[in-house]
């Protein structure tokens, strides 16, 4: 049987995953402090191992979100071409959004693995850090999909994550993990649907 899939024929929510797109520049209109508390809601509800949810959200605005895109931007040059672009790009992401969402791990989950496993080996550390991380990226993907959901842009600044002891000091955050960067605002432009690899690709069906 063909399905429809289309994105006319789809259901809400897989029209919201279908429609998202990567937002680097914004408009100066402010977001309510009841969607961001929305968007947050949203990114906790995420699955995490053992429920941990060994996550920490940062809102970040004014001065401070000002002086993380300085950082971004001063930091370029420590780089090569390829990474100082990236950063720069993202200063200027961050610098022209109302606000950023900063996600960072709190370790909370590996020391649970420790006692839990009753291990203290390398593996051990790389296993429940290995689902830290895959836990705030779960909850990052909720908070993008809550965004565009609710016709607010934002866009996944993963390249922060090359300076982020001096991000998560300037947030007065303690050493550990730097997830993402996320900058919320309304859309200056749309942008076009990037081109996907074809399933074909991808997928390989084991019987």
């Amino acid at each position: 049987m063909k399905i429809d899939t289309s994105p006319a024929s789809l259901n809400e929510t897989l029209r919201t995953i279908v429609g998202r797109r990567s937002i680097r520049r914004f408009t100066n209109l402010d977001v309510p402090d009841a969607w961001v508390s929305v968007l947050l809601d949203a990114a906790n509800r995420a699955p995490s191992a053992h429920n941990q949810q060994a996550w920490r959200f940062l809102v970040v605005r004014g001065r401070t979100k000002d002086d993380l895109a300085a950082l971004a931007a001063a930091r370029a040059a420590d780089f090569p071409r390829p990474a100082s672009v990236l950063l720069r790009m993202a200063a200027r992401s961050i610098s022209t959004a109302p606000l950023v969402i900063a996600v960072a791990n709190t370790g909370d989950l590996i020391k649970r693995g420790k006692d839990l496993f009753q291990l203290e080996d390398a593996r051990t550390f790389d296993f429940f850090r290995t689902m830290e991380i895959q836990g705030s990226a779960a909850a990052v993907e909720n908070l993008l999909l809550a965004a565009a959901s609710l016709g607010l842009a934002t866009v996944w600044l993963g390249i922060l994550f090359l300076i982020k002891d001096d991000a998560l000091r300037l947030l007065g955050e303690p050493k550990g993990e730097f997830m993402a960067v996320i900058p919320v605002g309304y859309p200056a432009a749309e942008t076009a649907a990037p081109k996907k690899r074809p399933l074909s690709e991808l997928v390989r069906t084991i019987e």
